[in-house]
């Protein structure tokens, strides 16, 4: 099996949708960093707000997809508020999307 990349793991990760937004939370720029060390991938996220009533929902959602990429074998999910989230962190898309271009 070839080695992990970032790349596919953030492309799994737009499977995640916001519930409130309605959008992926790698274009909303919800993912501060990824980390794969042989099985296992780390991700480092926020939220759009302190008091995100979906933060476990999100959360719960993000674990679970990183669990069905082929080979991770164990996956961790950090949420912090530092920096925090702003809407410069959207992709150019979400942006568009959001009436931010």
């Amino acid at each position: 099996m070839d080695a992990l990349t970032d790349s596919e793991v953030l492309e799994a990760l737009k499977d995640v949708i916001d519930p409130e937004l309605g959008y992926n939370i790698v274009d909303l720029g919800l993912i501060y960093g990824v980390t794969i060390t042989d099985s296992q991938v780390d991700v480092v996220m926020t939220m759009t707000t302190p008091g995100c009533p979906a933060t476990n929902y999100i959360e719960s959602g993000t674990y679970e997809r990183l669990r069905r990429i082929h080979g991770v074998k164990d996956a961790h999910v950090a949420v912090v508020w530092t920096p925090p989230w702003d809407p410069s962190m959207m992709s150019p898309d979400a942006k568009s999307y959001f009436g931010f271009a």
